[in-house]
């Protein structure tokens, strides 16, 4: 029997009509489509690889998640443009479109926070098209939240168990369709005939809930503290995914375009070191950063201080734990039917050598 795991930290109570005002701003974020956006300023010197008063240019699809925080920072910090880098950023509601981008070449990186089990199966389907540099999500002791399942406030949902004959909410996409498969089995239910899954925009799974539309959903970060910090819904289980998958668990991931590090690999190596440099100074500083990420998410300035911290792994960093974790998540998609022959995620990590470090 799987151990269920709640989240134990009371938040701040915001009144209704802040609640409501949220909320709205939420689901009006999850209707987008692609934004983009260019960032640069002339360098004052010349990286390796530049000439000098040019740039390099480079693309980079992103969700609007917590997971994504170093890329925020290394964004706010200027480190892109230090690096001699100029970056067309395009920001995604839907994680499968990010990895589209990749493997077809209309984007050279992800940045952390792109799907770690889509980029498993893109490969599957495309050999060598991708390279994973870092990983993302979360962990329960210590606790740093990645996911989370969240009910109505007055809800008796208080396990998967509970949603027999109901409906749950996800992330669009394969990835987390599959992971709640996953764990409905794991529950004793059978998620084609006694649960609805239903795949909404992540804006949209506060209102979803409010609304009886769903009895439940499985949402990433920050909505879950942001459903606690309310008051009007909340969240039953944290790191729902880790006490079922992995501990940790890591649902995201930093990942490079294959064609962008053959044919780029100096600016390929810059993007990784600047990746690696943000990721270090969010894990060192969270607090300190929190006010940029009102910019990037659905998140109103004063709903800051409510969410959580999520675990980030740089690629300098990464160890055989992280190696093992992401493993079994991606065992689930084989299990799942999703994978037609197991991957080995050893083949999926970016190698030192292929950009000279």
């Amino acid at each position: 029997m799987h151990k269920q795991y709640f989240h134990l930290s009371a938040l701040n109570r915001i009144n209704r009509r802040k609640f409501v005002k949220y909320s709205a701003l939420a689901a009006g974020s999850g209707l987008f489509a692609a934004c983009r956006q260019s960032t640069s300023t002339t360098p004052t010197s010349s990286p390796q690889g530049s000439t000098a008063g040019t740039k390099d240019k480079v693309v980079a699809s992103w969700l609007p998640i917590m997971q994504t925080s170093a890329y925020y920072v290394a964004l706010e910090e200027g480190l892109f443009e230090k690096a001699g880098l100029e970056v067309e950023s395009v920001k995604f509601e839907n994680p499968n479109q990010i990895i589209d981008s990749l493997v077809s070449g209309r984007a050279d990186f992800g940045p952390p926070g792109a799907a770690a089990g889509i980029t498993a199966l893109a490969v599957s389907k495309s050999p060598n098209s991708l390279k994973v540099f870092g990983l993302q999500g979360g962990q329960i002791n210590p606790t740093y939240i990645n996911d989370g399942l969240i009910v109505k406030k007055d809800s008796n949902i208080a396990s998967f168990k509970d949603l027999r004959g109901g409906k749950i909410g996800t992330i669009p996409g394969i990835q987390w369709k599959t992971i709640t498969r996953f764990i409905l089995r794991q529950n004793g239910l059978d998620p084609d005939k006694d649960v609805t899954i239903e795949q909404m925009a992540v804006g949209l799974h506060i209102s979803s809930v409010l609304s009886s539309a769903v009895d439940a959903t499985l949402s990433l970060e920050p909505v879950g503290s942001i459903a606690t910090a309310t008051g009007q819904a909340k969240r039953v289980i944290t790191n729902a995914v880790a006490g079922f998958i992995s501990d940790p668990f890591y649902s995201g991931a930093a990942v490079l375009s294959n064609k962008f590090i053959k044919e780029r690999p100096e600016v390929a190596k810059r993007v990784v070191q600047v990746i690696d440099e943000a990721t270090k100074l969010v894990n060192q500083d969270f607090d300190k950063y929190r006010p940029i990420l009102s910019k990037y998410i659905a998140l109103k300035p004063d709903q800051v201080e409510y969410v959580a911290q999520p675990l980030l792994r740089s690629f300098v960093d990464l160890n055989q734990t992280d190696i093992n974790s992401y493993q079994r998540f991606v065992d689930v998609f084989f299990k799942e039917g999703v994978l037609k022959k197991s991957v080995d995620v050893k083949t999926l990590m970016l190698d030192k050598s292929q950009i000279g470090l």
